[in-house]
């Protein structure tokens, strides 16, 4: 009789310690690494962020894969490195017609070749569904392993943030809802209806880019509360961090109230750096980097990056392991049993997780185009705190001690030449291993016409 019981108790607790892992990626749209009040902000609110980090862990050196939009999506979803994808700039790009390179005939689309983590997924019964911005071509995400879209086309920003949105992908409801809202209802919708098998939801927010716009009554609160002399002090802006703070502490009460929590990954990052804006216009400040989105400096690819992993992550505990994009996909498909295939550029995260080290590894980014982010062509490297960046234009190159110098004011070029020299023979390795699209002299390029 006992051992009846014993074998019925084990066969009862079998199923919910297999129970397959259910995975949310928020990935928001242009939020810098200090946007939040965990991580520096004295101005944006952030109740239900701040909270995701006391339960789960915090990256302090987290990083995207770019330092615009595109090149990271298609990171995150295939483990490469956009200057393996050579998805190296946002769809379309910028077009500088005079400078002195042109951009190489780079990627438009999110190749089919290549194996997206919903499709590495599919093998282990998930169920997958893309809920928002997509800008990864003119395919839709159904084309690459989502089972829904929703919200998501080849635009990179929303016509309108109040409907009607106009959005093909969209389907309208009542005049004056808003996006963000809207989305996460959206999302919550598709996690109860597949509450009983595993699933992924990826959810990159069209917020918080331009056009900039939120609710009246949020904005209103933050003109209230805005101090010129803060770096953070726009209320617009600052109300459209508030919605995605709302939309996660949506996301997670329906979690628990479905009795998820114990198995559903939660993984909250943005795909570039803060936009700075004009000094007419300021949007945000990277505190403490320099420049921002579009720029070759680190504040276009410092992000927030926050997991809460279930059985891994101690509450509360944070991690100063230097991570990046393509990590996020090749640990969830790792740990939901079905790896991403090689070649990958990114590592599985579950030891740092864990609060266990990494194995040591260079961090690479390269960017053939121009921005008025500032960004000239470039590639760079980080490794043990030291970012080489090598500008392509006229072949010179910059070398900062990012632990001790972050917002890279110090170039140790040539104090340090051993460390310059080994750093840039990493890179040449590097982008010899990927394959990657340098720019090319520009036959037409005159300096007078670019200036204008």
């Amino acid at each position: 009789m006992l051992r009846c019981l014993l074998f019925l108790c084990a066969a009862l607790a079998l199923p919910a310690a297999t129970q397959p892992l259910n995975f949310i990626v928020i990935l928001v749209d242009d939020m810098g690494a200090t946007d939040l009040t965990c991580t520096g902000s004295q101005f944006y609110q952030t109740p239900h962020i701040d909270q995701l980090a006391k339960e789960g862990m915090s990256f302090r050196r987290a990083f995207s894969a770019c330092t615009v939009c595109s090149p990271t999506r298609a990171a995150l979803l295939t483990g490469q490195s956009p200057a393996r994808t050579h998805i190296t700039d946002w769809i379309a790009g910028h077009e500088r017609p005079a400078a002195k390179l042109l951009p190489p005939d780079w990627c438009k689309e999110l190749p089919d070749s290549l194996t997206t983590l919903p499709e590495a997924l599919k093998s282990q019964n998930y169920t997958a569904a893309s809920i928002g911005k997509w800008h990864l071509g003119n395919a839709s995400p159904l084309a690459h392993g989502f089972s829904l879209n929703l919200g998501g086309y080849h635009r990179g920003q929303p016509e309108k943030w109040f409907a009607p949105y106009r959005n093909p992908a969209l389907k309208d409801g009542p005049d004056g809802e808003f996006l963000t809202e809207r989305l996460t209802s959206d999302a919550i919708s598709f996690i109860k209806a597949s509450r009983d098998r595993p699933f992924l939801v990826y959810f990159p927010q069209y917020a918080v880019h331009t056009p900039l716009g939120g609710k009246p009554e949020v904005i209103a609160k933050y003109k209230a509360l805005a101090n010129p002399a803060n770096p953070h002090n726009n209320p617009v802006y600052a109300s459209m961090v508030a919605s995605v703070d709302d939309s996660v502490g949506r996301l997670r009460a329906a979690i628990r109230d479905l009795n998820l929590t114990d198995r559903t990954v939660f993984i909250f990052t943005s795909d570039n750096g803060g936009l700075l804006g004009g000094p007419k216009n300021p949007i945000t400040s990277n505190l403490g980097l320099r420049a921002g989105k579009g720029s070759p400096w680190e504040g276009g690819v410092r992000v927030p990056l926050i997991i809460d992993w279930p059985g891994l992550t101690k509450p509360g505990s944070s991690s100063d392991e230097p991570v990046i994009t393509m990590d996020l996909g090749v640990t969830i498909a790792a740990a939901a049993g079905s790896p991403l295939p090689s070649p990958v550029d990114g590592t599985d995260l579950r030891p740092a997780l864990r609060g266990e080290p990494l194995t040591p590894r260079p961090l690479c980014w390269h960017y053939p185009h121009y921005h008025p982010g500032g960004a000239t062509p470039y590639s760079a490297i980080l490794e043990n705190g030291w970012r080489l960046v090598r500008f392509h234009e006229d072949h010179h190159e910059e070398l900062y001690h990012i632990t001790t110098d972050p917002e890279e004011k110090s170039n140790r070029f040539a104090s340090e030449p051993d460390k310059a020299k080994s750093l840039a023979a990493r890179l040449d390795t590097y982008l010899t291993a990927t394959n990657a699209q340098l720019p090319v002299p520009n036959p037409k390029h005159d300096a007078a016409k670019d200036a204008r």
